[in-house]
């Protein structure tokens, strides 16, 4: 198990160099995104003036207050809460966030699926998880939203967030097939198995 230190953007080459259970920590632009903005983005064609290419992506619909334009706060937002939401319903939107936009990792909760997990073979990225209800933790590794994107969709606006020491997160996902959800799937499995088999169920049997 290895830990990284990233300064976004990243390369390809980087991102498959993770494997499942290393731990990351990303610094520098985090984009901000939820089922709004990509369906905006994907479905409906609106286009970002953000380059995305190589950067890392969250699931995330934030909790923000306006404020007075100033150095800490360029966009007149201030983040309150940035809290991470559960990424299957995104599930369709990762080959094309890689393959039109260059990104290289995603970071969300409660796992993707196979068509997400093929293209991180294909096209090099990983899926980070986060722990569900760290959204304060999350918060403190914010130090500013940088700008905005589609800000008629707020909160599911595209954000461009500026951090520093934000995780460790762990990849739960990478590029060589590895995923944290499988293992834990075929582990529940089998135990279930052997408890149905120690109270004499058959499986598949009649």
């Amino acid at each position: 198990m290895e830990h990284y230190d990233f300064t976004m953007p990243i390369t390809q080459e980087l991102a498959r160099k993770l494997r499942v259970e290393d731990t990351v920590t990303l610094n520098g632009a985090l984009y901000g995104l939820r089922d709004a903005t990509q369906i905006h983005m994907f479905d409906r064609a609106r286009k970002t003036h953000f380059d995305l290419r190589g950067h890392a992506v969250i699931h995330t619909a934030p909790n923000v207050r306006k404020v007075e334009k100033s150095k800490d706060h360029p966009t007149g937002y201030a983040p309150l809460c940035i809290g991470t939401t559960t990424s299957d319903r995104m599930e369709r939107f990762t080959r094309p966030l890689m393959q039109e936009y260059g990104v290289r990792l995603v970071i969300g909760k409660g796992g993707l699926r196979e068509g997400s997990a093929q293209a991180f073979r294909e096209l090099g990225g990983a899926y980070l998880a986060i722990t569900g209800g760290a959204a304060a933790l999350e918060t403190t590794w914010v130090e500013a939203i940088e700008d905005v994107d589609m800000d008629d969709l707020n909160p599911e606006s595209l954000w461009k967030f500026r951090v520093r020491g934000f995780g460790p997160l762990v990849v739960a996902m990478d590029s060589h097939g590895g995923s944290i959800y499988g293992e834990v799937n075929r582990a529940a499995r089998a135990r279930r198995e052997a408890a149905l088999a120690r109270l004499g169920v058959r499986i598949g049997g009649h």
